[in-house]
């Protein structure tokens, strides 16, 4: 019996820069990992490659004098407020130094006691001991600092209230609160900056009697040849690259995965699926931080990716239907079963704890994972055997 399963490998790459053709190197990467590792191609193998670099080789960046100039072209004059931006220096401190650089004056109204995406200001242990229990109270920063003496993020010890009212200097002003519509009391122009929950805030503040509100998707979403841009996304999705630069998400990302299956097919006769992925879908169990600033998981994905697995579950046909075998008799009767497991109905109960979590969010958090965010320097990963299970030979 094969004893291995899903295998997925770091590719490291040459470092991309723009204008580079990242499809042949993805595919020059892949096949001489492949060379080194032994490793045979088999149909339905994954490609995937982060979208750091899909962006980077279009070229996809932006300046703080981009978003300050498109951002004043959008608000106008007056004071603008800004709701929820995540507590993070790579993912938005630049967005913010554009924005504030494009506006007269600003009210920043972060959430608490964490952001969208889980980084704290404060732990809710704290809050509780201090007998705030709900969360529905809003703050100035300094009846906040009055209140819990000390904010400071747990793993980088940055003090995101701090470091964002530096940001806003002389022009800005911080408050805290988790109802978005705290911040019409000080302004009717919002800018909406959380990621997921984006749409529904706007309609919201429209619908209570904000005159203008603009989500971040809508800042930098023109297309221009004087700097980067993303129609769909804007400058969600978007890192720091360098001191007053960042990098937006990737563009035609379909393209992309589409020409390099086909540049797979004709160097190897093997249909790969190829997906483009940003941060994973995964939780920090210690800090509490949901990995997801990014959009989406995957902004782009051949045709084989999609939908979500068909799979029972292993342990409970084990525990049940073969309770009685053992050995190969076991191994065999296993194996029919879940040769057959296309006529089951998905509600049957041999289905239940195999939760329907998307093709495309899975590989790309375990893409995400395998690549990390330092200095591996692997921006492509080869999964082999995703698509297999316990009656593939």
């Amino acid at each position: 019996m094969r004893t291995y399963g899903t295998c997925a490998y770091g590719v490291r790459a040459p470092i991309i820069r723009p204008k580079d053709d990242l499809v042949k190197i993805v595919a020059d990467c892949v096949c001489e990992t492949a060379k080194q590792k032994n490793i045979k191609f088999k149909d339905k193998d994954i490609i995937a490659v982060t979208e750091a670099v899909v962006a980077k080789s279009q070229g996809n960046f932006a300046s703080v004098k981009d978003i300050a100039k498109d951002v004043r072209k959008k608000v106008g004059k007056g004071k603008v407020g800004l709701v929820f931006p995540i507590l993070s220096r790579n993912r938005f401190a630049a967005i913010l130094e554009g924005i504030v650089a494009g506006v007269d004056e600003i009210v920043v109204q972060l959430s608490y006691p964490f952001d969208e995406v889980g980084n704290p200001l404060v732990s809710i242990d704290k809050l509780y001991e201090l007998g705030i229990h709900n969360f529905n109270k809003a703050f100035t920063s300094e009846e906040f600092y009055k209140l819990v003496k000390n904010v400071e993020h747990p793993f980088t010890n940055v003090d995101y209230i701090e470091e964002y009212a530096k940001i806003c200097g002389k022009k800005g002003k911080i408050i805290l609160s988790n109802d978005p519509i705290e911040i019409l009391k000080y302004t009717d122009k919002v800018i909406c900056a959380d990621i997921h929950s984006r749409k529904r805030n706007k309609k919201l503040l429209l619908s209570n009697g904000a005159k203008l509100v603009l989500n971040l998707d809508e800042i930098l979403n023109k297309k221009s040849i004087l700097h980067g841009y993303h129609e769909q996304f804007g400058v969600l999705g978007s890192n720091r690259s360098k001191e007053g630069t960042i990098k937006l998400f990737p563009r035609d990302c379909q393209k992309f995965v589409d020409d390099l299956q086909a540049e797979m097919k004709k160097r190897t006769s093997v249909n790969f699926e190829c997906l483009v992925y940003g941060d994973g879908a995964f939780k920090d169990p210690v800090g509490g931080i949901w990995e997801l600033a990014d959009p989406v998981v995957s902004p782009a994905y051949t045709s084989g990716l999609e939908g979500t697995p068909n799979e029972i579950k292993f342990k409970f046909v084990a525990d049940n239907e073969l309770a009685g075998l053992k050995g190969e008799k076991a191994v065999e009767e296993m194996k029919k079963i879940i040769a057959g497991k296309e006529t089951l109905n998905k509600d049957h109960e041999m289905s239940i704890g195999t939760t329907p979590r998307r093709i495309t969010d899975l590989v790309g958090s375990l893409s995400d994972l395998v690549s990390g965010s330092g200095d591996k320097g692997t921006p492509i990963v080869l999964i082999t055997g995703y698509f297999d299970n316990y009656s593939a030979e």
